[in-house]
């Protein structure tokens, strides 16, 4: 474990699956934790289906049930629908993520800040999987070439809200994984916080758009590039389970075995098989190593799968 220093962190996307074992590990080192539930009048798609949320691992999108205090719907993050002891010691607050103004105040004095709040699946194929939109039309979107994000983040005004560009408002992986990730990387940077961690992925998957990961890397890339200043992490797990979701559980397992498998053929299969060849790590493993992470000044920039492990064996 890195020395014991008292830290201020703000995780953003903190009510998530991942996001709330982020918070409880770094109140288990008694540091100030501030967790963001960002909500947004537009991001109202349908109850998803038992296949849907099987397709989502990597880190979930903002709980769909609102909180008035910001904390997390429990039963959808943990075992029990009961708040555990720890979540006292959280301050649990909400913003709109197209809002930087709702939510800059919250960062004044943060030692470091975090980002958890991508989305595994657009609207488009979750509408497909739910039966609410026609496969073709769905998955001809879903898998096209690109789609609008917000206004370029590097020429947003101070002040400026996101403005999401596809027509119909919908919550693209350019919006969400990328230039929120970017516009939370600037106000960060200039509320003077030293340390930016960003939740990314190992990789991609078949059975997913190419953007997913792609926009994913654009935004390690601009904030490694326009934010020198700051020390940025980028996590890159592969699936997260966790007994608590049982549906996690068999996915892990055959996750597991692609692992082993890719790796008995050197990893010749890594770029077909994306995150499916890559070793699942149970999800409060994860939230020990971004805290880790934060705590030891020495890691930086991309942290793959071995370094995860090894900065949760630390903690």
């Amino acid at each position: 474990m890195a020395t014991a220093v008292k830290k201020k962190i703000v995780v953003c996307g903190g009510n998530g699956f991942l996001g709330s074992r982020i918070c409880k590990a770094a109140t288990a080192r008694g540091w100030d934790v501030t967790s963001v539930r960002y909500d947004t009048p537009s991001a109202k798609p349908p109850a998803p289906s038992q296949t849907a949320r099987s397709l989502r691992t990597l880190q979930l999108t903002p709980s769909r049930t609102r909180s008035r205090s910001g904390e997390p719907t429990w039963s959808s993050v943990t075992s029990s629908a009961t708040a555990p002891p720890w979540s006292t010691s959280v301050h649990w607050a909400r913003a709109d993520m197209l809002k930087p103004a709702s939510y800059t105040s919250l960062l004044h004095g943060a030692d470091a800040v975090v980002h958890s709040m991508g989305i595994l699946l657009e609207a488009d194929y979750k509408g497909v999987l739910t039966g609410k939109e026609s496969p073709l039309r769905g998955l001809q979107r879903a898998f096209s070439a690109s789609k609008g994000g917000s206004q370029n983040p590097l020429e947003r005004q101070a002040g400026e809200e996101l403005r999401p560009q596809e027509r119909d408002g919908q919550l693209t992986y350019e919006l969400m994984n990328r230039d929120s990730a970017i516009t939370l990387a600037q106000e960060a940077a200039a509320a003077g916080a030293r340390d930016f961690v960003y939740i990314s992925a190992a990789a991609g998957a078949p059975v997913l758009p190419k953007r997913y990961i792609t926009t994913k890397r654009e935004a390690e890339a601009t904030i490694a590039r326009e934010m020198p200043g700051m020390r940025s992490v980028f996590i890159r797990p592969g699936f997260l389970y966790d007994a608590s979701r049982s549906f996690t559980m068999p996915l892990a397992a055959l996750t597991a075995m692609g692992a082993v498998f890719n790796s008995l053929t050197g990893g010749y299969l890594s770029g077909l098989m994306g995150a499916g060849g890559t070793k699942p790590l149970k999800a409060d493993l994860v939230g020990e190593a971004v805290v880790e992470a934060i705590a030891d000044e020495r890691v930086k920039g991309p942290v793959e799968t071995g370094e995860i492990e090894e900065l949760a064996n630390r903690a």
